[in-house]
């Protein structure tokens, strides 16, 4: 009977996927459905607020956001801290990662040292606030875009040392050795064997920490007031003496959305590919 083809199973599953889709497609379609709104039709609207049929609508909260320099400011403080961060935290974190891949060490496992690299990677965040903020603040950093950078690629060098690390092992040792007879060093081995084959991987890893990076909210709040202010804590700022500007916060939030999700899309092969091929056994 569980080797037989089932309709009803099927179409339950079918129904699951559907519901599960809808979940979490339909706050990404409310907001689009309020950004094009007048302020007064954002709560009046009846039913699913469908362009068109339930209002008319309108490019005025786009055009207002779009030129607004604020948001410009804060979509080119994003787009550069998050790259510089993804960046720094691939530059440093492919050599260690390399090294526990290919290196043995006497007094510590490797794998003691990657687990321990993992548990940065969970260790809370707001944990790590006030010490960052003193620190920060000592060094003249406050509201700087050196200092966002720094302070994300800390916490995505342990995401990329893991994922990486086990894209090396995974590649065959004998074409390095082949380099190794021919002359060549660790770090020629590294750049022009190790780092081509695992490319995708590499790709992939840089994408999901540059979605990170786009996406903090904790330290670019804490750490920027005026002159680093990132996007999400722009969109956050839609919550005024006023109340919750819903049409402006729904134009902030989709444009936050929009280059991860783009980039997303565009490698989404590499992304697959990626994670496939470093993908973590222990």
């Amino acid at each position: 009977m569980s080797g037989r083809h089932n309709p009803m199973r099927e179409t339950a599953y079918w129904l699951l996927a559907i519901v599960v889709v809808m979940v979490f497609v339909f706050p990404i379609y409310w907001a689009v459905s309020i950004s094009f709104r007048q302020p007064i039709e954002s709560l009046a609207v009846p039913g699913l607020g469908i362009p068109f049929l339930d209002f008319k609508p309108t490019l005025s909260h786009w055009e207002l956001q779009l030129a607004n320099r604020e948001t410009q400011a804060a979509l080119v403080n994003s787009t550069i801290i998050a790259t510089l961060a993804t960046i720094l935290a691939l530059v440093i974190g492919m050599p260690a990662a390399y090294a526990l891949a290919r290196f043995r060490y006497e007094r510590i496992a490797n794998r003691d040292i990657t687990v321990w690299f993992f548990s940065q990677r969970v260790l809370p965040p707001v944990a790590t606030v006030i010490p960052f903020f003193l620190v920060m603040r000592t060094l003249g950093l406050l509201d700087t875009h050196l200092a966002l950078i720094l302070i994300n690629a800390t916490f995505l060098l342990p995401f990329v040392i893991v994922i990486i690390r086990q894209s090396f092992i995974d590649l065959p040792y004998e074409l390095e050795e082949a380099a190794f007879v021919d002359g060549a060093s660790f770090f020629q081995t590294f750049m022009r064997i190790s780092i081509p084959l695992a490319a995708p991987s590499i790709a992939a890893v840089g994408l999901i920490i540059f979605a990170f990076a786009w996406n903090d909210f904790l330290f670019a709040l804490t750490l920027s007031a005026k002159n680093a202010i990132t996007i999400p804590v722009h969109t956050a700022s839609t919550v005024g003496t006023r109340g919750v500007e819903f049409w402006f916060l729904a134009v902030r939030a989709l444009t936050a959305m929009i280059p991860p999700l783009i980039i997303a899309l565009v490698a989404q092969r590499y992304i697959v590919r990626g994670l496939t091929l470093g993908a973590v056994k222990g």
